[in-house]
């Protein structure tokens, strides 16, 4: 029974590495298969940032080859991002985590009217003037929330991405896998340093992931800007109705 669960966990970081580097909301398919292998929510948590940091590793090398990511614009974005996810890491909130899931549900919605309302600016980008100090506080908390929760934070950044820094769904996708390589880095370690990783869980679940991300990224390198919009759009949707009926 425990071979089948880590076969499961395999195959389950598989599917969560493709849709995290095309989307976002892989963690939906690997915390329940950590949870069933006896590890508690907390500890789940951090042996899911081994898969994550490592799938992240190989989706930037595999974007920076295809010649999409700017890795100047990505270290400025990770920065405030990174600084927010050592304190959410740190943190525990005080606001009452099924409201926290419905909100973010609501949120996750709002999102994918946005997607078929303006399908251009997901798909060629748009030109914006830039306002430092806003993207600093939006990544922030954007970092802040992937520090603590992590589930469905890609979402966050690839709409802030788009609609705040002016960038296609390619390029999108190149620097929010950037982001998140940085800050977990951080909150890997924090998590390791607490106890709270299991590591031959993790190496099982990032074996898995690595392979999900190298196709997720070749993927989004073939496939263009319209298929990676839908992608988005259906694990944003399923995202919702999670968050809002749980």
């Amino acid at each position: 029974m425990a071979f089948l669960l880590y076969i499961l966990l395999f195959v389950s970081g598989i599917g969560a590495g493709f849709v995290n580097v095309l989307a976002g909301g892989g963690s939906m398919l690997t915390l329940p298969v950590l949870t069933l292998l006896g590890l508690d929510i907390s500890v789940a948590n951090g042996t899911n940032r081994v898969g994550i940091l490592l799938q992240n590793i190989i989706a930037t090398r595999n974007f920076k080859k295809g010649k999409v990511l700017s890795i100047k614009e990505g270290i400025l974005l990770a920065m405030p991002a990174t600084i927010g996810a050592i304190f959410g890491t740190f943190t525990v909130l005080s606001i009452d985590k099924n409201l926290l899931e419905k909100i973010i549900g609501l949120i996750f919605l709002f999102m994918s009217f946005f997607i078929l309302y303006k399908p251009k600016v997901w798909e060629e980008g748009k030109k914006v003037k830039k306002n430092y100090l806003l993207s600093f506080l939006i990544f922030f908390f954007i970092g802040f929330y992937g520090g603590f929760i992590q589930a469905g934070v890609g979402f966050f950044l690839i709409a802030s991405l788009v609609f705040i820094e002016g960038n296609n769904i390619i390029k999108t996708n190149a620097l929010k896998v950037f982001i998140v390589l940085c800050y977990t880095s951080f909150s890997f370690t924090i998590f390791l340093l607490n106890g709270k990783v299991d590591i031959l869980k993790g190496l099982v679940l990032a074996l898995g992931t690595m392979i999900g991300a190298k196709i997720g990224t070749t993927t989004a390198l073939k496939s263009g800007a319209k298929f990676v919009r839908f992608i988005v759009f259906i694990m944003i949707v399923i995202s919702a109705i999670k968050y809002l009926m749980s």
